[in-house]
């Protein structure tokens, strides 16, 4: 019940804040939803941890709500990578035939982008060899 009501809020208050640029609904719902995640994830744990009622076939359902949720998320990026590729690859007519549109400066990739990637790879590497010392 607490879901469904805090999803009605967080959408509601979505519309309210696009078209009125109205705050206090969108507020309410985000406290209701985070509300609603903490009481679920808090029952979650202490019913597997200290009850132990986390049957099979609950362990089962559970690692195929992770699949899924990693699963979505790899389309999701494959979406924004096909949208990409596809205006990188096809300009269309009305960004003038092409990539990148007119008025907008490419980042050098050699720059900023090269660091955040150096970032990426050093924190990968840190992260390891930190789990491999436990």
């Amino acid at each position: 019940l607490t879901g469904a009501l805090s999803a009605l809020l967080l959408t509601s208050g979505l519309v309210m804040w696009f078209h009125h640029n109205s705050y206090p609904l969108l507020i309410l719902g985000l406290l209701a939803n985070t509300l609603t995640m903490f009481q679920w994830w808090r029952d979650v744990v202490r019913e597997g941890t200290y009850q132990g009622h986390h049957t099979p076939i609950v362990q089962k359902g559970l690692r195929y709500g992770m699949i899924l949720f990693i699963g979505l998320e790899v389309f999701f990026f494959a979406g924004f990578f096909w949208a990409f590729y596809h205006s990188s690859l096809a300009p269309t007519h009305d960004l003038g035939g092409c990539w990148p549109p007119t008025g907008i400066t490419p980042l050098n990739p050699l720059e900023v982008p090269l660091l955040n990637t150096l970032v990426l790879l050093a924190l990968g590497v840190s992260f390891t060899w930190a789990h491999h010392s436990l």
